[in-house]
C-alpha cells in the first residue's frame, strides 16, 4: 500500500531509485552494524567462537555465508525480498496506476461488491500454502525460498491492488470489520486444535491451510477496520510511531538478543526475563531511535528515514 502511495507522484525510475535507498542502504547498514552482534553472541553459547566482539567482528564476522559463515541478514531478511518485489513489480503497478479502468481493477471491484468477497483473495494463497510450501520450507535466503517469495509477492501485490480499488475496499472492509474478529477467534482456535492435536498428514496439512489464512485474513480485515476507523485522522503521536516503525524494525532483533545474552548470565527466571525483555527491547530500541537516530541526519538515510526538515 506504500509502494501505490509512492507511485502516485514518481516516475518509474525515480520510484526505483527511491526503494534501492530505502531499502538497500538500510540492508548494507544491517549487514554491517546491527546484525554481527546476533552472530557473536549465537557463535558464543554454541562455543563456536571464544574471545571479544572486536576480535570476532574483524576476523570471523564477514567471512562465509550463515549458517556455516557469519555473513547473514537475518531478521533484515524482508528488506531484500521487498526490493526485488518492488522492482520486478514496478512496471505492472505503473499500468495499473495509469489504467484505473483496466480490466484488473473492475475485477477486484466485483470481486469486492459481494459481501464476503475480500475473503476470496485467499484462494491462490491456500494454494501456494498447500502445494508449494511442503516442497520448498521457509529459508530466508532468497535464492532458494521459493514458497516465501511466491506468498510475500502475492501479499504485495494484493495490497497494492486494495488500495488501488479506494473507496470499494474500505467499505468492504468497514462491512466485514465486526464478523471479521469472531471469524478469526473461531479460526484461531481450531488452528491451535489442528496444529496440537493431529498427526500430520495431506488432509491436516489441507486442512491447517485453510484455518491457517482465514486466521490471518480476518485479523488483517480486523486491524485495517478499527484502524480505519479510530486512527484515521491527523495526529501526532501517529506520525511519530509512523516514522519510528522503520528503525525499529530495523533495531529490535539486536537489541533483543543482546538482552536476553545478558539475562543469560544474570540467571534470571523464565517470568522475569520474559517481562524484561519486553519492556527493555522496546525501551532501548526508542532510545536509539530518539536519541540518535532521529536526531542525527547523517545517520537517518541510513535507517530508511528521510533527511531531517525544519518540522523534525
Amino acid at each position: 500500500m506504500g509502494t501505490r502511495y509512492a507511485l502516485s507522484h514518481r516516475s518509474g525510475s525515480l520510484f526505483r531509485m527511491e526503494r534501492l535507498k530505502r531499502l538497500g542502504i538500510p540492508l548494507l547498514v544491517g549487514l554491517a552494524i546491527v546484525v554481527p552482534p546476533q552472530l557473536y553472541i549465537e557463535r558464543v553459547l554454541h562455543n563456536e567462537f571464544v574471545g571479544s566482539y572486536a576480535n570476532f567482528y574483524i576476523s570471523e564476522c564477514f567471512r562465509g555465508m550463515y549458517p556455516e559463515g557469519n555473513l547473514s541478514w537475518h531478521h533484515l531478511w524482508f528488506l531484500p525480498y521487498l526490493l526485488i518485489f518492488s522492482l520486478i513489480l514496478s512496471p505492472l503497478f505503473i499500468h495499473l496506476r495509469d489504467q484505473p479502468q483496466s480490466k484488473y481493477i473492475q475485477f477486484g471491484k466485483r470481486i469486492l461488491s459481494k459481501k464476503y468477497g475480500l475473503y476470496l483473495f485467499i484462494i491462490p494463497l491456500v494454494c501456494i500454502e498447500i502445494f508449494v510450501e511442503p516442497f520448498f520450507p521457509v529459508t530466508h535466503a532468497l535464492f532458494d525460498d521459493y514458497y516465501t517469495i511466491l506468498f510475500y509477492a502475492k501479499l504485495f501485490l494484493f495490497g497494492y491492488v486494495w488500495i488501488s480499488l479506494k473507496s470499494e475496499f474500505w467499505q468492504s472492509v468497514d462491512q466485514l470489520k465486526n464478523q471479521s474478529f469472531w471469524i478469526g477467534i473461531i479460526a484461531f482456535t481450531m488452528y491451535f486444535i489442528v496444529m496440537t492435536q493431529f498427526d500430520d498428514g495431506l488432509l491436516i496439512h489441507i486442512l491447517e491451510a485453510i484455518i491457517k489464512l482465514i486466521n490471518m485474513w480476518a485479523w488483517i480485515i480486523v486491524l485495517f477496520g478499527f484502524a480505519s476507523k479510530y486512527l484515521n485522522r491527523p495526529s501526532k503521536y501517529l506520525a511519530y510511531c509512523n516514522e519510528a516503525v522503520y528503525p525499529f524494525y530495523i533495531l529490535h532483533q539486536s537489541v533483543q538478543i543482546i538482552l536476553c545474552y545478558v539475562f543469560i548470565q544474570l540467571n534470571l527466571n523464565s517470568s522475569m526475563t520474559f517481562i524484561g525483555l519486553s519492556f527493555g527491547t522496546f525501551f532501548f530500541s526508542w532510545l536509539l531511535y530518539e536519541c540518535i537516530i532521529r536526531r542525527v541526519g547523517t545517520l537517518r538515510p541510513l535507517f530508511g528515514l528521510k533527511k531531517r526538515t525544519n518540522r523534525n
